[in-house]
């Protein structure tokens, strides 16, 4: 079953889609999506500002730069509005048949020139700030995924059981992704838009407060309708997110088990099932996206009204001689850069939002709690002969309720063990707490004599060769799959290896040999194949102990056999761990534990057990007669 993301869990908000107050050219707005709310936003922004921290120079700068290039701009209407005012004076004497009357075009030439000069420089300090921003947006995302990376390997495998690994990739991906796009795209614009808007309010002031004034007015009107079209729209953004989630999850589930629908003729009911979510998904988004396309409308007629008005005072105030021609021209200019910084500070606040509920999900990954410290004690592996002993071991995933109740054995060095017992008895939960993926609630393990716990992990690791029942093999070629077991290894050695768990004769096969490249998925070698490479894998390490979980699961009895044999070889004076649900293939261990509901109820040998007549008589007999029925 695919990942579905519960929508109704998450605390959302609407953007929706059009521009902002304002109208021929305004500006603002964007798509309709829906903004997820941070839990806590003050101390998730703390801890974003701790790590910008390092780039205050740099942060001071772009301000610098930022303020720079929005004055420079700013000036640029109050300037030309003095070459419209000079043209048209000299239009007006021309037409009176004022003698000598003639248009300044050499003022006006020089005006020209100062606004190319100005809107230069202002385009260059834009430049600048850009870079700089774009610099500290990407070295951000560089250390956060850097230390996600380095978090993942300090996280305890107890964390990954209640994590989804979609989840913890979209913090590494989606997340991280998320705030260093804000940080390039909204950081210099926050700058932006609010020195534009502090310098366009005092040059509006400097050219006329009436007109001023009703400009502003122009703004609680227009505000209002963006509420109201927010409000109504925002249940419909909510309702397509949802219904879009639930076709992608559908699609995905139908994709991933094609085959078993096919097998089971459920196509028409796929398609029926589609076509309802489908149609859900058409009628919100419909609604939504009509909703939030009437804001463009609204806002160009509106700020049309608020043109209007401001032209006719203008021209009023123009008669008077309170203001130039000119100004007229440069106050409607300003209307619309007005107008602009506030659409998007509207904006980039919802932007905001996201960003720190995307931080927040990452801080909350940073802060998770980590494995207990290694040892710093120091042991020489090259003299561990492969003891093990198990002394009161308990262990739970929960520390109410355990699975290893308490547990003793003590293993000898070379013996071959076989651990056995029903589905939840806890044999591989042994092997993890062996390898210490899992920490202990009490008791203690040994390996001759040294406690685990004393063990730095790459150490302890180190000691033990590992074949899953659950084979993973990653993109690269085969050569390169099995040299995972030893990065060092020679080809020469991994041939050998790849020889001894019966490889080499399939993947000379092969059209590339050992250069063939294994997919993304390993679908283009068998379950059985795959088995058989990591058995080489395990092979080619010559660990100290061996652990064989169910490693002969996924092939036919023929290269089971032939496995088999491979596999008492590899386990020759070496501490083997076999965890097997077929008894049949453990016959031969030195000593088999025999484990029910988290304790060992018999121990012995094979003969020995089925001689007592208990758990492990009844579980062999109950195979047996499955296989002779089968």
């Amino acid at each position: 079953m695919s990942e579905k993301t519960n929508n109704n869990d998450i605390n959302k908000n609407v953007v929706p889609r059009g521009r902002g107050p304002g109208g021929p050219g305004g500006h603002g707005g964007g798509m309709g999506r829906i903004v997820e709310k941070p839990k806590d936003f003050k101390g998730t922004m703390k801890k974003l500002l701790a790590y910008l921290k390092p780039f205050h120079l740099s942060l001071l700068i772009v301000i610098l730069f930022a303020i720079g290039s929005a004055a420079f701009s700013i000036v640029g209407p109050k300037i030309l509005g003095r070459a419209t005012t000079r043209l048209f004076e000299g239009l007006v004497s021309k037409v009176s048949g004022e003698i000598g009357a003639a248009i300044d075009f050499s003022y006006i030439g020089k005006i020209i020139l100062i606004l190319i000069g100005l809107y230069m420089i202002s385009t260059l300090f834009s430049i600048i700030q850009g870079f700089i921003v774009t610099g500290v947006a990407q070295k951000v995302s560089y250390n956060l995924r850097k230390e996600i990376s380095k978090k993942m390997n300090r996280l305890p495998l107890k964390y990954f059981d209640k994590v989804t690994h979609g989840e913890v990739l979209s913090r590494i991906t989606n997340d991280v992704d998320t705030l260093s796009q804000t940080l390039n795209q909204s950081l210099s614009q926050i700058i932006t838009s609010v020195t534009t808007l502090i310098g366009v309010l005092i040059m509006m002031i400097s050219i006329s407060i009436q007109m001023t004034l009703v400009a502003i007015l122009i703004l609680p009107l227009s505000m209002g309708l963006v509420i109201f079209v927010v409000k109504k729209s925002q249940k419909y953004f909510k309702d397509q997110q949802k219904f879009l989630g639930e076709v992608n999850g559908h699609v995905e589930e139908v994709y991933s088990g094609h085959t078993i629908m096919k097998a089971f003729n459920g196509e028409k009911q796929a398609i029926n099932t589609f076509t309802e979510i489908n149609d859900e998904l058409y009628h919100s988004a419909w609604k939504s996206q009509f909703l939030s396309g009437m804001m463009m409308p609204i806002m160009t007629f509106i700020g049309n009204l608020g043109y209007v008005a401001v032209s006719i005072l203008g021209g009023y105030l123009a008669i008077k001689q309170k203001i130039e021609v000119g100004d007229i021209l440069s106050f409607i200019q300003y209307i619309r850069s007005f107008t602009q910084p506030i659409a998007q500070v509207a904006q980039i606040s919802n932007v905001l939002q996201s960003t720190v509920a995307a931080s927040e999900r990452v801080f909350e990954f940073l802060e998770e709690e980590e494995i207990v410290e290694d040892s710093v004690n120091s042991y020489d592996l090259e003299e561990i002969e492969g003891g093990v002993t198990f002394q009161h071991v308990k262990f739970g995933y929960t520390p109410e309720q355990l699975i290893i109740k308490d547990f003793n054995a003590k293993i000898q060095p070379g013996q071959k063990v076989a651990i056995v017992g029903p589905t939840g008895a806890g044999k591989t939960t042994i092997v993890k707490l062996l390898m210490r993926f899992y920490e202990l609630n009490e008791g203690e393990i040994l390996i001759d004599d040294i406690n685990i716990t004393d063990l730095k992990r790459d150490q302890l690791r180190g000691l033990f060769g590992m074949v899953l029942q659950d084979t993973w093999l990653f993109s690269g070629s085969i050569m390169e799959n099995i040299r995972y077991g030893k990065l060092d290894a020679t080809d020469a050695e991994v041939i050998k290896a790849a020889q001894s768990a019966h490889v080499d004769h399939f993947v000379k096969t092969l059209p590339a040999g050992y250069d063939m490249e294994i997919n993304e998925e390993a679908n283009n070698i068998s379950a059985g194949q795959k088995q058989l490479l990591t058995i080489a894998r395990a092979i080619l390490k010559d660990p100290k102990i061996l652990i064989l979980d169910e490693a002969t699961s996924s092939v036919d009895t023929r290269t089971e056999i032939l496995i088999q044999k491979a596999m008492e070889n590899l386990m020759k004076d070496r501490t083997s761990f076999i965890i097997a649900h077929r008894l049949s293939t453990i016959r031969n261990a030195d000593l088999i534990l025999v484990m029910k509901d988290g304790d060992i109820v018999e121990v012995g040998k094979h003969d020995d057990l089925l001689e007592k007549d208990g758990f492990y008589a009844d579980l062999y007999n109950s195979q047996f007669e499955e296989e002779e029925a089968s």
